[in-house]
C-alpha cells in the first residue's frame, strides 16, 4: 500500500526511542521476522508504513532537535541503533505545554524550555505544526500522572481532527464523557495504558483468567514491579499512581468471576532500582483454593526490557487507528482498546479481544 500513515508523538522518551529504533533495526535487517505485532500486515500496512512527522516534548535538550536526534537526548537510555547510524529526518521536536507532566522526582533530570509562551499561545502553535505536517495521528507517551496534560492533548486532537492514541493510565478512551467526545467528532481514540507485549499485567491477567477457567478460587494476589528508567522514577511520587494502580488492577480484576476484596489484591509499581536502566523486574504471586479446600499458590518472576515489550503494540495501535480513519469510524475502538490496553471502555478476554481485533480489521 502505497499510502503513508502520518503519526505525531508527544513525550519524546525511551519508548519512542525503542519504537523508532526497532522500526531501524528491521529496516536494516529485512531477513528477520517482525516480532511483536499482531501481523505483518494490517489493511495492507505494514511497520515501514510509519512517517513520524513532528514530536512534542518539553525538555529542552529536545525542543527544536530532529526527532532522530532528540531520541537519544538524556535522560533516555535505550541504545540499540549506533546514534550515528540511525537514518537523519526533517521533522522536528516542538515544545509542549509542562502542565504536570514533569514529577518532581523526574525534576532535576528534565529541564523543561523556558520559552515564555502561555499554553493559549502553545496551542495555537501545536494545532498549526500538525496541519502543516498533515499529522493524522496522534501518539502520547506521556509520563504517568500527566492528567492534565493528557486532557490538553485528547482536545487538541479534538480540535484539529486527529485520533488519539493514549499510552498511559490517565483516562480518556475509557472515560464516558471524552468518549461521547471524540464520538460526536466521529474521531477514533484508542486507549488507556498501553500493555505490554509479555509484560507485568499481561501475564498476571493470564494466568489469573488460567485459574479461573480451571475451576480454581483465587484468594489473594500481588504483582510488584521495579525499574530504573525515568518512568519508575516518576512513580516514586505516589499521588501519579492513582490512576496506574486502577488501571493494573482493574485489568486483573475484569479476567474473575468473583472479585476480589481490595485489601486481597495489590498490583502496581514499587521502586526505582536505578542499576536496572529499562530492565524491568516483576514480581507476581497467586494463592488460591482448589478441590476440597485444598491451598495452591504460584509465584513468577518476570525479566524484560521495558521499552521493547511496549513498541510493537504502538504499532498495532497505530495502524489500527489508521483503518478506523480509513473507514470513518469515531469514538472508542472497542477491540483495539482491549486487545492493545490495560484499561479500555470495554474489557474483554485476551482471546475475545484478538478475534475482535482481526474481525474489525477484515470487516
Amino acid at each position: 500500500m502505497s499510502e503513508r500513515i502520518r503519526v505525531g508523538l508527544v513525550g519524546i522518551g525511551n519508548c519512542f526511542s525503542g519504537l523508532i529504533q526497532g522500526i531501524e533495526y528491521y529496516r536494516t535487517n529485512p531477513d528477520q521476522q517482525v516480532i511483536g505485532i499482531i501481523h505483518p500486515k494490517l489493511a495492507g500496512y505494514g511497520i515501514h508504513d510509519i512517517d513520524f512527522v513532528c514530536g512534542f516534548d518539553v525538555g529542552e535538550n529536545k525542543v527544536g532537535r530532529t526527532i532522530n536526534e532528540a531520541i537519544y537526548a538524556y535522560p533516555n537510555m535505550v541504545n540499540w541503533i549506533d546514534a550515528d547510524a540511525m537514518p537523519k529526518t526533517d521533522a522536528l521536536v516542538y515544545e509542549s505545554p509542562a502542565l504536570d507532566g514533569v514529577g518532581i522526582w523526574v525534576a532535576n533530570r528534565i529541564k523543561p524550555v523556558q520559552s515564555g509562551k502561555t499554553n493559549e499561545q502553545l496551542r495555537d502553535e501545536i494545532l498549526h505544526i500538525l496541519r502543516e505536517t498533515s499529522t493524522e495521528i496522534i501518539v502520547s507517551y506521556l509520563p504517568v500522572g500527566s492528567d492534565e496534560a493528557t486532557k490538553f492533548w485528547a482536545q487538541i486532537c479534538l480540535d484539529a481532527n486527529v485520533a488519539f492514541v493514549n499510552c498511559i493510565p490517565s483516562f480518556i478512551a475509557s472515560d464516558d464523557a471524552w468518549a461521547a467526545k471524540f464520538r460526536e467528532r466521529n474521531i477514533p481514540v484508542i486507549g488507556d495504558d498501553i500493555k505490554g507485549q509479555v509484560g507485568a499485567t499481561i501475564v498476571h491477567r493470564t494466568l489469573a483468567r488460567l485459574c479461573n477457567d480451571r475451576g480454581t478460587k483465587i484468594t489473594r494476589t500481588y504483582q510488584i514491579n521495579v525499574g530504573g528508567n525515568t518512568d519508575f522514577l516518576n512513580m516514586k511520587e505516589q499521588e501519579r499512581l492513582v490512576s496506574k494502580k486502577i488501571s493494573k488492577t482493574e485489568s486483573v480484576q475484569s479476567q474473575l468471576d468473583e472479585r476480589l476484596d481490595d485489601d486481597d489484591i495489590y498490583v502496581g509499581p514499587s521502586d526505582f532500582i536505578p542499576f536496572l536502566g529499562n530492565t524491568k523486574l516483576m514480581f507476581m504471586r497467586i494463592e488460591g483454593r482448589q478441590w476440597a479446600n485444598i491451598p495452591y499458590n504460584m509465584e513468577v518472576r518476570l525479566d524484560v526490557d521495558d521499552k521493547a515489550n511496549s513498541a510493537g503494540i504502538v504499532i498495532d495501535a497505530v495502524r489500527l487507528a489508521k483503518i478506523a480513519l480509513n473507514r470513518g469510524v469515531g469514538g472508542p475502538i472497542i477491540s483495539a482498546s482491549a486487545y492493545l490496553m490495560k484499561h479500555p471502555i470495554q474489557q474483554m478476554s485476551d482471546p475475545q479481544a484478538r478475534t475482535a481485533c482481526e474481525e474489525f480489521v477484515n470487516i
